[in-house]
């Protein structure tokens, strides 16, 4: 029997790791292009929103799936995934500087939903290393172009 892998399948790694890609070149073209920079702040914080959404959906997802869920974990893992997206909206509403820091308390609350959730049900060993990861460079992104737009006010 193989040992469960903490590295990814390759398709998995490259959409997630592919899936930063508008966080970094969003975030470094708001810093190198002073002329559209509300423009690319605003596409970063658009983008951050629909991430979190999605992030949100695999709680549905997985409340569907999981076979062994009891009644209650399931109500809860569906309520769960909606709030994810609540947070985005709320935060496209605020200017830079509190949407992204808000979009990053979307981001780690969900990973410690997720953390629950795999003390529930089987995850695979590379699933939550790879979604810190992708947290902590999302993460960075945002607070970084909140602090920029902090410091441009």
């Amino acid at each position: 029997m193989l040992a469960p892998t903490r590295t990814p399948p390759r398709l998995v790694a490259m959409l997630g790791y592919g899936g930063l890609i508008p966080f970094v070149g969003l975030a470094a073209l708001a810093r190198l292009d002073p002329a559209r920079q509300m423009h690319w702040s605003a596409a970063l914080l658009d983008y951050g929103a629909v991430i979190l959404a999605f992030v949100g959906a695999l709680h549905w997802a997985l409340a569907m799936q999981a076979t062994g869920l009891a009644h209650v974990r399931r109500a809860q893992a569906y309520a769960w995934s909606v709030v994810p997206a609540l947070l985005g909206w709320v935060a496209l509403q605020l200017p830079a500087t509190a949407g992204g820091p808000l979009l990053v308390v979307g981001f780690i609350l969900h990973l410690g939903a997720d953390r629950q959730l795999a003390t529930r049900m089987a995850l695979p060993a590379w699933y939550l290393p790879l979604r810190l990861q992708l947290t902590a460079v999302a993460g960075l992104c945002l607070l970084g172009e909140a602090w920029r737009s902090a410091g441009a006010a």
